[in-house]
């Protein structure tokens, strides 16, 4: 058996807190790692058989998004699989889970089931179209649920598609951190009336809930339905990312007036420019701006911002951006066993929050659970010897 040597400090705000965590893929483990990252003591149940990741990462000990917990491996199909989650849930305050709706209650770890177990468990389900509706039972990814939100059709440069925002709109912001809200919102309630409840977050509503401000804007002349036309959306001259001389970005985000004013100095633009925001220049003044930081390296515009307001930043790689002195004097990122991360926000005065745990293989702390959580030692070695639960294989 693989043991991982780093021990939780659990010094976050979440510290006491114990939450199972059904394995599946995106928001849910995001939204898992946002309480682990402050202080949850979070299990991880992974499949006990062919344990895989999907997308471009194949290596479990890299996939950043399990960091903080540690893993049990469950087979839920074995007649003892339903058994061994309910036991884990007797003594947690949350679970986490994302199946399409109905599989959880066919595998036996379905809400009634873990009611019946721990009335006060706050049961979190997190999908793409939520437990109800035509499309609950449909399947899709990010892309598929941002689009159905109305949010993807606001996102792209004037005349080109709509273009894919990564995975930060359904499965992370509208998914992961909308879920882990819910779920604390959820605990917070339980205070008063002492009982758990179902918390249903969907990637459709968690993703067109991100993008409120802009169905207003549109229901009120303010938004240009074309895209790359507005002043957020790369089609304002004073908001766009600019390349330099040097083969790199600089990003500008002048919008109020005092601000535009320090950028056109630094820029050295004309004085004869069309008003700032004259929609109808905005194609023209874009060439002007392009031009203008085309003449210098990002460096230099960088140097000669100092002591202006024009509202610049580099465009960092994500190799670049742990280096950056702000980043670095705020340890912003933090590196765990030679993987560079994020560090856990937002920061907190008296419980600070920390990774100290680096992702864990499936089943690497099976025994060690199933101990820490109080399961008789003669129920654990039944089950890891009918294959109900299993431990890790060496690592070579």
């Amino acid at each position: 058996m693989v043991q991982d040597t780093m021990k939780r400090s659990f010094t976050g705000p979440l510290s006491g807190l114990k939450v199972v965590e059904i394995g599946s893929i995106g928001p849910g483990p995001f939204g898992a790692m946002l309480l682990a990252d402050l202080g949850a003591d979070v299990i991880r149940v992974d499949r006990a058989a062919d344990p895989g990741l999907v997308g471009p990462n194949a290596d479990f000990r890299t996939e950043l998004l399990h960091r903080g917990r540690r893993s049990l491996a469950v087979d839920l199909k074995h007649p003892d699989g339903a058994g061994v989650v309910l036991s884990l849930v007797a003594d947690a305050d949350i679970l986490i889970e994302g199946f399409r709706p109905g599989v959880a209650e066919r595998l036996g770890i379905g809400p009634d089931d873990c009611a019946a177990r721990n009335p006060g468990l706050i049961y979190g389900r997190m999908t793409g179209f939520g437990q109800d509706g035509p499309l609950a039972q449909h399947v899709g990814h990010d892309i598929n649920y941002v689009a159905l939100s109305g949010a993807l059709s606001l996102i792209g440069r004037q005349g080109q598609p709509p273009t894919p925002p990564l995975s930060l709109i359904g499965d992370f912001g509208g998914g992961g951190m909308l879920l882990a809200l819910g779920l604390l919102s959820a605990l917070f309630e339980r205070q008063r009336s002492g009982l758990g409840q179902v918390v249903d977050a969907s990637m459709v509503e968690g993703a067109a809930l991100l993008a409120t401000p802009f169905f207003g804007f549109a229901q009120t002349g303010t938004w240009n339905p074309e895209r790359g036309t507005n002043i957020v959306d790369s089609g304002a001259p004073y908001y766009d990312a600019y390349e330099t001389a040097d083969g790199k970005w600089l990003a500008v985000g002048a919008i109020e007036p005092h601000f535009y004013a320090d950028l056109v100095s630094l820029l050295e633009l004309p004085d004869d420019l069309p008003d700032q925001n004259d929609h109808s220049q905005w194609p023209q003044m874009k060439k002007i701006f392009a031009d203008a930081v085309r003449g210098r390296t990002l460096a230099d515009w960088l140097a000669a911002g100092e002591g202006l307001t024009p509202c610049i930043s580099p465009v960092l790689d994500v190799d670049e951006a742990p280096a950056h002195p702000h980043h670095v004097a705020r340890n912003a990122f933090v590196d765990v066993d030679g993987l560079v991360q994020p560090a856990p926000a937002p920061r907190f005065s008296r419980t600070a929050a920390a990774v100290d745990r680096r992702p864990p293989l499936p089943g690497e702390h099976t025994t060690e659970i199933l101990t820490d959580w109080g399961i008789d030692p003669g129920r654990a070695a039944d089950w890891l010897r009918s294959g109900a639960v299993r431990e890790a294989a060496a690592e070579t």
